[in-house]
């Protein structure tokens, strides 16, 4: 198990040409699983091709060809662009999961989503007209990436583990290059399936709907449903000895250098002119900044903490899901 770069929740589409099968598929489905229904394919194909443009991530990657042969350029990335993806209010409004009927007048399910194969996004198709044999053709041809009989007494039960299943999968494998490109420095630590098992843990029982890679200091923020933000500092060994010689460095008071020392504390300087590390100007008051940290053993041994993340790291009030979701299922009743 790998941990994504970022996650958010996102859309689930449904289309289907039954308004009333659409409406109480709607009403059925989880309340924390978002949807938006179409019963017109060409409404739905104009308004996911929309939303690819809309959605596109606002990360910004540097090649330097100035020093360097093209074939041998640096690769600077922006990672502070990462955490804020979670400052855009449409970031919830991403489609990633469509789920589909087979039998439509206008266009069957298959060629629907060989209209759209050129997206992100994951498909289901979800019918009771499509016999196994079409599904396996269409699975082998990429065209849908599950298969789901309406008729099955556990249907709606299965979609929504499959809906949960196939979010996690699109968003690894839009970090996936992303990914390879931070576990190469201090980010190790999303490739490690012990310390991937800590960070689902933590949202399952904390109730955290989002996350993202942090820069400085190395870590992951969490946002929970009504917007709270956490930041979840993680530090190797080699992380440990760094912040324990930069306080050193910096004259900090002996009690201090004897907890890093002795891995007491681990510490989060989250002043807004500071870099998250020590600085002289913390002086004495260095406990309000730190944390007793927790041990993950994985492929090595991680010290990680949890701490309030402070609003001047957001340019403004985050836009949280629960928000979304209210604002989301008023316009659809306005819709309807």
């Amino acid at each position: 198990m790998q941990l994504p770069v970022y996650s958010h929740p996102t859309l689930t589409v449904l289309v289907d040409d039954s308004d009333s099968f659409l409406r109480s598929m709607s009403f059925q489905l989880d309340p924390m699983l978002a949807n938006k229904t179409f019963h017109d394919t060409s409404a739905a194909l104009a308004w996911l091709r929309d939303s690819v443009r809309r959605d596109e991530v606002p990360l910004h990657v540097n090649f330097d060809t100035q020093n360097e042969a093209p074939d041998q350029c640096n690769v600077a990335l922006d990672l502070e662009r990462i955490y804020r993806i979670s400052e855009r209010p449409q970031r919830f409004a991403t489609p990633s999961v469509l789920v589909v009927d087979y039998s439509m007048p206008q266009m069957n399910g298959l060629e629907f989503c060989q209209a759209v194969q050129h997206l992100p996004c994951k498909k289901i198709l979800f019918t009771g007209a499509a016999d196994e044999k079409i599904a396996v053709t269409a699975f082998n041809r990429g065209l849908i990436d599950r298969y789901i009989k309406k008729s099955d007494d556990q249907a709606l039960d299965l979609l929504e583990s499959e809906i949960a299943c196939l979010q996690k999968a699109y968003f690894a494998e839009q970090s996936e290059t992303l990914r390879d490109l931070v576990v190469l420095h201090n980010y190790h630590f999303l490739q490690d399936p012990a310390l991937a098992a800590v960070v689902q843990e933590l949202s399952r029982k904390m109730g955290f709907v989002e996350h993202y890679i942090f820069p400085n200091p190395t870590g992951i923020v969490f946002i929970d449903k009504h917007g709270k933000t956490m930041l979840m500092m993680v530090e190797t060994e080699q992380g440990m000895c760094a912040q324990y010689e930069i306080a050193r460095d910096s004259d900090a008071p002996p009690s201090l250098l004897a907890a890093l020392l002795e891995r007491r504390v681990l510490p989060f300087f989250s002043d807004a002119d500071g870099d998250g590390m020590y600085s002289r100007a913390v002086g004495d008051n260095w406990h309000r900044y730190c944390a007793a940290p927790q041990v993950c053993h994985g492929r090595e041994m991680y010290f990680w903490a949890l701490f309030e993340l402070p609003a001047h790291y957001f340019g403004a009030p985050l836009h949280s899901y629960a928000r979304f979701l209210q604002e989301h299922n008023v316009a659809g009743e306005v819709a309807a």
